[in-house]
């Protein structure tokens, strides 16, 4: 028993190698779909307000290396290393932190605690705590300012992530389906996209009722393709454009970036944000799979295959100083396969869609547990992994939603302004 992390378990029934390879396999589909596909449209949103790339590079070469701390600091350390740790009996986001909590001080004002509750409930200890409380404990139990504050701040990073929820399909699919502009005509590209990208997100949330067990096998497979493409596409430019970028890795170079574009600089810092877009999911989806599932996946394919498309299309842009209103993803793919990298990306921000959307039912569930969500209907998709579920009307919702914001934005600039934001916030 793991009564340090609140856990029942007993260590012969941990997961086989076999069973984690599967998880961390089918995780690509669900968890790393969404944080896979940014470079799409990070270097795209970071140089669409005023900012150009000069012939110094100072201005990519410093956006390159914000991109690189910033993967490196949050999914890697934060999430990977630390975060993920902190789930409770396997349940990972925003209420299971706080119902975690509140298993271990008295700072719960929800009635989760009540006796009749702990009898359903599924964060339930065999036996209770030691008693040395320690001074953060003490002084949270104390204070009781800090019991409604502390409830604020989760009921507004719920809401946080949710709110994601709304915008990363809408700005995953538009970002991909604009790659058609190198293919046709500005006129006929005008018309195309927004139907385009709404059709693709109706199909996207009527699969979900399958499950993300069978969604994860289904969709696991493009995620790989897609990362394997885009660390390919990352070394062919690094090698063939500039191979001395790398440089841009320094910090030195965030420095340099700020102090030549000063406010405009930080102003643009918002599409440097959209790099980790998604990253909460490996939290939010910890249910959905397990920590070395999940570790796994990230620490030996997702991320080497994020640096090396985003320093690939930093290559490529540090030799193309014309392209400053024209930065796109697919700029930095040769010609010649363009149109199966579109395809792929295409099917790519399907994918991505799909993590922020396990993750906000898994945030609801969570809420509706804790009584701050209405009763809706849980439907569990798998009878070997609980975490695994489906909320028809909050499917339904979300899809409304998402085909507002496409059409109501129509743009992807102003969406990623949106979601850079809301990464901020988070």
């Amino acid at each position: 028993m793991d009564l340090e992390h609140g856990k029942c378990w007993d260590s012969s029934k941990k997961d086989s190698w076999k069973t984690i390879l599967i998880l961390a396999y089918q995780s690509l589909g669900v968890v790393y779909g969404d944080l896979g596909i940014s470079p799409l449209y990070v270097y795209k949103s970071t140089f669409a307000e005023d900012i150009q790339h000069s012939n110094t590079n100072e201005e990519i070469f410093g956006a390159l290396s914000f991109v690189f701390w910033t993967l490196t600091l949050v999914p890697l350390f934060k999430y990977v290393f630390i975060v993920l740790r902190a789930d409770d009996n396997g349940e990972g986001g925003t209420f299971a932190l706080y119902s975690s909590i509140c298993r271990h001080a008295k700072v719960s004002l929800l009635p989760n605690r009540q006796v009749a509750d702990e009898a359903l409930s599924t964060y339930k200890l065999e036996q209770p705590p030691e008693k040395n409380s320690s001074r953060v404990k003490m002084y949270l139990e104390k204070h009781k300012f800090l019991h409604t504050a502390l409830l604020i701040l989760v009921l507004l990073g719920t809401c946080m992530v949710i709110g994601d929820g709304l915008l990363t399909p809408a700005i995953s699919v538009f970002s991909a389906v604009s790659g058609l502009e190198f293919f046709m005509s500005k006129e006929h590209h005008q018309y195309a996209v927004i139907p385009i990208t709404c059709f693709i997100i109706v199909c996207l949330f009527a699969l979900q009722h399958y499950g993300t067990h069978r969604v994860g096998f289904l969709f696991a497979p493009v995620v790989l393709i897609w990362l394997l493409c885009i660390s390919a596409l990352g070394l062919y430019n690094i090698i063939h454009w500039n191979s001395h970028v790398y440089q841009a890795l320094s910090p030195y170079y965030m420095f340099k970036f700020l102090k030549k574009t000063r406010k405009r600089g930080w102003m643009s810092l918002g599409g440097i944000l959209l790099c980790i877009t998604g990253s909460e999911a490996m939290f939010a989806d910890l249910g959905h799979f397990s920590y070395a599932a999940i570790q796994i996946a990230f620490t030996f394919l997702v991320y080497p295959a994020l640096i090396l498309a985003y320093m690939g299309q930093a290559a490529y842009l540090s030799k193309h100083h014309e392209t400053n209103y024209q930065i796109s993803f697919f700029v930095s793919v040769p010609e010649s396969v363009r149109w199966p990298v579109l395809v792929i990306a295409i099917l790519a921000s399907i994918v991505g869609s799909q993590a922020i959307i396990s993750g906000t039912f898994s945030i609801i569930n969570q809420s509706q547990s804790l009584g701050c969500f209405p009763r809706v209907k849980v439907v569990h998709t798998s009878d070997k992994i609980h975490g695994q579920i489906y909320i028809p009307e909050i499917n339904w919702l979300l899809m409304i939603l998402c085909i507002a914001v496409t059409i109501g934005f129509r743009d992807t600039k102003h969406i990623g302004n949106a979601s850079g934001k809301l990464q901020l916030s988070n």
